[in-house]
């Protein structure tokens, strides 16, 4: 019951971090709107810094365990191993455009120096984990010699780039401003077909140029 308890007070923070900002967002607040006193916000977190980066965390650590799966299964090759990682990430954001735009928010911050290098440490680990993937497969010459960060980016930019609005996907949807994207199966499916094709496209040796290495 404690775990649903805090795990209810976070989702509510996410919310809220959304709507109004961190600072925008009281302690205060965020007891009204999850329905608990004050108290049991500090039991589990102790300070709002503390929760945002447990919110951080949390969300990290569910990527990181999808990417060690697969980084680990060795009956896969590296362009499936990465084929997952796109389904992964593709999934999760889209099924959580709040937490993206707490996210989005935070990146673009300096002023919180700590708090925003904390938020940023923890996602590095699933980045390196990425890139060591590219990585296997450019020593092993299925890969081309490209920029394994840069390509990460790309990945995850073109997923933010979609995400900035609903307004955004409904215009290269052509679809109605009052559709849901983010619960709209024809968006992931063209979203995670196109990244896959452009990742492909742009690792991927051809065997006739294998042949002539």
């Amino acid at each position: 019951m404690s775990i649903d308890k805090k795990e209810h007070i976070m989702d509510v923070a996410i919310t809220l971090f959304a709507e109004k900002g961190y600072e925008g967002t009281s302690i205060r607040d965020l007891a009204h709107e999850a329905d608990v006193n004050i108290a049991m916000i500090n039991y589990y977190f102790g300070s709002k810094e503390n929760l945002f980066v447990e919110l951080f965390a949390s969300k990290a650590r569910f990527m990181r365990d999808k990417i060690d799966a697969v980084q680990n299964d060795a009956s896969l090759s590296e362009i499936e191993k990465i084929n997952l990682i796109i389904d992964g990430y593709v999934t999760r954001f889209l099924s959580q455009p709040a937490f993206h735009r707490v996210l989005q928010q935070e990146l673009l911050v300096t002023n919180r120096e700590l708090l925003h290098q904390n938020v940023t440490e923890l996602i590095t680990k699933n980045t390196e984990d990425v890139v060591a993937i590219i990585e296997k497969g450019i020593r092993k010459k299925v890969f081309k010699k490209v920029d394994p960060q840069l390509l990460f980016a790309s990945i995850i930019g073109t997923i933010n780039q979609v995400m900035m609005s609903k307004t955004m996907c409904n215009v290269l949807m052509k679809k109605d401003i009052g559709n849901d994207p983010y619960c709209d199966p024809e968006l992931k499916k063209r979203l995670t077909h196109h990244i896959k094709q452009m990742v492909q496209d742009h690792l991927l040796i051809q065997p006739a140029l294998q042949k002539q290495k």
